[in-house]
């Protein structure tokens, strides 16, 4: 793929980013993460650009070749390729939190049909587990965390809407679920962001199988 690099940016800091995501890509992938050419990652090159994964690749399969440069407003720099169709949802964290490095967004089986249960609620509550304390900002099992679930679209303008009406209210946001469909997390660096995913399928999966043990 040919990529065209603005002056600002040094060949060297986008392929250590590509790489950076290519091997995360491929380590969610072998724990079944990241299914067919599901899900999509990203992370801030600089104040104004990003690098996001390319539209439909095998998320195993990452090379340098299957990331590219976008700026803020989710356009293309320097490439004909196409980003990924949620490209808009990754530029929203980025411009709202401008400390933030990294968005992570997979399609776990536990992820998924976790959306889809919690969908009615429009929430996960998470209360009383000790892994919450892997939340950044978050010290105590007794803390509440709250994962929003919104409907799933087709249109990402809605979900972008869905997402800003959730923190306009003044509600903390560090991850949510779409109905049908899977997980966003993201973090200050890479490291942050995939601890965060990590603790998330975790307690999702706690909490699916509380649900299931006290139905029985």
């Amino acid at each position: 793929m040919s990529q065209t690099l603005p002056s600002t940016i040094s060949a060297s800091l986008f392929e250590a980013c590509s790489d950076f995501i290519a091997e995360t890509a491929r380590e969610l992938s072998e724990r079944g993460w990241t299914p067919a050419t599901s899900s999509n990652f990203s992370m801030r090159v600089d104040a104004d650009h990003a690098a996001i994964t390319i539209s439909g690749r095998h998320k195993g399969q990452l090379g340098r070749d299957d990331i590219m440069l976008i700026d803020l407003q989710g356009k293309a720099v320097g490439t004909d390729a196409r980003p990924s169709a949620e490209t808009a949802l990754h530029t929203q964290i980025y411009c709202r939190w401008p400390e933030m490095g990294a968005v992570l967004h997979t399609h776990s089986r536990t992820q998924s049909v976790a959306s889809r249960f919690f969908a009615a609620e429009g929430k996960v509550r998470l209360q009383g587990w000790e892994l919450q304390k892997a939340i950044t900002g978050y010290s105590t099992h007794e803390s509440v965390l709250e994962i929003p679930v919104f409907p799933n679209t087709q249109h990402m303008p809605e979900l972008v809407a869905q997402v800003d009406a959730w923190l306009d209210a003044g509600k903390p946001l560090h991850a949510y679920l779409i109905n049908g469909h899977g997980i966003y997390t993201w973090g200050r660096d890479m490291a942050e962001t995939h601890r965060h995913l990590e603790a998330l399928e975790f307690l999702l999966a706690c909490e699916l199988d509380l649900k299931r043990l006290r139905a029985s």
